[in-house]
Order: structure tokens, then sequence, then C-alpha cells
């Protein structure tokens, strides 16, 4: 009798790895992506993580970079991972293709212009004050990341569905900022969804006018301009010749940390040839916060056990360029003394910078 319940239990439990296989093949992509990440960090531990911080920080940087030069029809796969010097194979353990890759791009360009409003102090204010201020706040940004600005008002419109939903998604919270205009006085309460979204729509346009034309005039000097014309429609126009004439903002204070622009020319890690390693940021990360160490002390920064294995890394480093040998070496009987070059001291920077922002973030 025992033998056709074991048929049962062991056809029960065949059905149900069956569905759990087919609920796992209906997941979406993001999600797939997800789980894949989860299962990499449980299984590789936090050297293999921290790895994975730059790589994925190189990788958004790379995607501006390549959409800048190329469009976004052009930047194919290949060529971003050229430029963030990782492999196809990374990659794609990152990313599920190059949309999403630019998602991540304009997701972590809206986290960085959401703090510097926060930072702003804009709570609290009468709803002029408050669109005035925030409308500085994005310009000082956009003017301040060109790059960056060319990304999500330009190319953006270039890119997939997943691209332009997310676009929408900021412009509709935008519009849903003016609107609250509506409760301004009369000539507000005139005013519809519509009128907010035109406005926004409109303000863009200049912007994007302004950023595809190259001209390089302050984006901040749209500021009375803009509000004019926002004044205008909600609270008439002697409020708009009014916004007109105001005086500059103060300039906000910049939330994000301290970091290279996302849309500087040189980025520092394109001048090593050679693949990241955990190990290897490790060495000059233990290289910066122990001037002159020794290579028993790089290593046990780094957490290498085989003295052979940190010589030859360091030995690598210092062919490179972004290291200097200060002692008098074995020859002399004397421990080596590691100094960064100022290739090495910015490469262990931007090293350190990439992977502080991503935790943060996290």
């Amino acid at each position: 009798m025992a033998a056709p319940t074991d048929r049962r239990s062991a056809s029960s439990g065949g059905a149900t790895a069956a569905r759990r296989n087919a609920a796992k093949r209906r997941l979406p992509a993001e999600g797939r992506l997800a789980r894949r990440r989860e299962q990499r960090v449980l299984s590789r531990g936090a050297p293999r993580v921290q790895v994975e911080e730059i790589q994925h920080s190189r990788l958004l940087v790379a995607v501006a970079a390549t959409i800048d030069e190329f469009g976004f029809e052009q930047s194919t796969v290949t060529r971003i991972a050229a430029r963030a010097k990782v492999s196809r194979r990374t990659f794609y353990e990152l990313f599920e293709n190059r949309e999403t890759c630019l998602v991540a791009l304009i997701d972590a360009v809206v986290e960085r212009v959401e703090r510097d409003l926060e930072a702003a102090g804009l709570e609290g204010l009468e709803w002029r004050e408050r669109v005035r201020g925030g409308l500085w706040a994005i310009l000082s940004f956009l003017e301040r990341e060109p790059l960056l600005a060319r990304i999500w008002v330009v190319h953006a419109l270039h890119g997939g569905p997943q691209t332009l939903e997310r676009r929408e998604q900021v412009l509709a919270r935008l519009a849903a900022i003016l609107d609250e205009g509506r409760l301004e006085g009369p000539r507000g309460a005139e005013c519809t969804l519509v009128t907010a979204e035109g406005l926004v729509g409109g303000a863009l346009g200049v912007v994007y006018a302004r950023l595809r034309s190259g001209d390089r005039r302050p984006l901040t000097d749209l500021l009375d301009e803009l509000m004019g014309m926002i004044a205008l429609q909600y609270l008439g126009p002697r409020a708009a010749r009014r916004e007109q004439r105001r005086p500059a903002p103060v300039p906000p204070p910049v939330a994000h940390s301290p970091r290279p622009s996302v849309g500087e020319e040189r980025d520092p890690l394109d001048e090593v040839n050679m693949r990241l390693t955990y190990r290897t940021a490790r060495v000059l990360q233990g290289a910066r916060e122990h001037p002159g160490a020794s290579n028993r002390e790089i290593a046990d920064h780094a957490g290498i056990g085989d003295p052979g294995q940190v010589s030859k890394l360091l030995r690598r480093l210092e062919g490179l360029g972004l290291l200097e040998n200060h002692g008098l070496g074995h020859a002399q009987g004397e421990p080596n003394e590691w100094q960064l070059t100022s290739l090495g001291g910015q490469v262990a920077q931007r090293l350190s910078v990439l992977t502080r922002d991503r935790t943060e973030a996290a």
C-alpha cells in the first residue's frame, strides 16, 4: 500500500516543482534580474558585491557618454561595456539590456535632483515660492551636469518604451505641482491639468532647444522668463511681470556626495589598461590610507595571503604608473614603501567615491 502513496507524493512533488518553475518563467525581466543579483550577493560575499557596485557605477557613466556620442540606436552593449572596461557578460549580469541601463541612469539623475530639492528647503513655502525654488534647483542641476542634462532632456526621447515611461512619470509629477496653482485665486481656478502639462512641456521644450543647439548660455538665465510664463497662467499679468524682475535666488546647496561630474571629459579610470578587480581596488585604497606601506601591510589591508601574489600585483600597478616604491627594497634588506602616484590617487579616489555612492543609495 505504501507504493501508490509514494507515487502520488512523487507526482504531487513533481507538479509543485513544475508550478514553481512556471512561476519563475512568468517573472518580469526586472524580477529575474533582481533574483539573480540577490543570489550572487548571497553566494559570492562582500568582496564581489563591492566590485559589482563599482562596475554598476562605471556602466552608468559609460552609457551616458556612449549615448551622447553615438545616440541611443547606435549605443550597443558592446560599445557601452568597452567604454566601462567590463565584459559583455558582466554587463548582462547587472542589466537586462541597454535600455534598463539607461533607465537606471535616469533614475539616478532623478534621485540626485530630488536630494537637491530637499536640500533647498521648499517645504512649507507658498506655492509660487516652491515653484520658483524648485525650478531654480532643477535648472542649476542641469547646468552643473551638462551630459546628464542632454541624456534626460534630449536623448531620452529616442529611448525605448521603458525610458519614455520613466520620462512621462517625472513630467507628470512636475505637472501635478504646477496644477496646485489652481487653488491660488480666481484666475488659477480657470486652469485645468492640461494647463500644467502644457507649461511643463513648454519649459522642457525651451531647455531642449538650448541643449540640442549647444547653446552655452547658463540655463539658470531662463528662470525669470519661465516663472513669468507660469505666473501669467495662474496669477495674472501683474504677477508675471514681478517674477520677470526678481533677483536670482541664492544657489541651492548640492546635496549629493562630492564626486567627479559624470559630464567630465576625462575619467581617470580610462587611463588604466587593466580590468578592475576587488583586490586591485583594495590595494590602491590601502596605499591611499597608509602611505609608505610595505608589501605585508598592503596585503593585510587587501586580504591577500600569498606574498608572491601581492608582490606581483604591486609591480603591475607600478608599471601602470599608479604606484611608486620609495623604499630601498629587498636588495638593501629593507621593506618596500608604496606611495600612490598622482594618477593612482585619482583612481583610488574615483573607486572610493563610486563604491560609496552606490552604498549610500542602497
